[in-house]
């Protein structure tokens, strides 16, 4: 089975909508593992993230994350609990979003992606 098997043909994954900020380190059937990297002022586009994932975080910045209706989810100036380098987070699967880089360094981030088990 080649990679491209693997990955949901929705426009909106993230490797299709926004391949200049996500590039695929690994995939099989269990996992996807991808870098997604966000220079200061860039703004990823609607994407999505269809599997639930650890995020280990690189290089935290600050980032606003906006919904398909260009309303802020997640400021993270002003979240209860800042990301910090060499972190790990849990994230559901994340719905149609941008997210915007407002900080003054980039944002780098490696996620493990948890694909659904497949039935033998």
């Amino acid at each position: 089975m080649s990679r491209s098997e693997f990955t949901p043909r929705s426009p909106l994954n993230a490797l299709l909508a926004a391949p200049e900020h996500h590039r695929l380190l690994l995939e099989n059937a269990a996992v996807r593992v991808l870098e997604t990297r966000i220079e200061p002022g860039e703004t990823v586009r609607l994407h999505t993230h269809d599997w639930p994932a650890v995020y280990y975080v690189l290089s935290p910045g600050q980032f606003v994350r906006r919904n398909e209706m260009g309303e802020v989810e997640v400021d993270s100036r002003v979240a209860a609990s800042a990301l910090r380098e060499g972190t790990a987070v849990w994230s559901p699967p994340l719905k149609p979003h941008t997210l915007e880089n407002v900080g003054t360094t980039p944002i780098h981030v490696v996620s493990v992606e948890i694909k659904p088990r497949q039935e033998d």
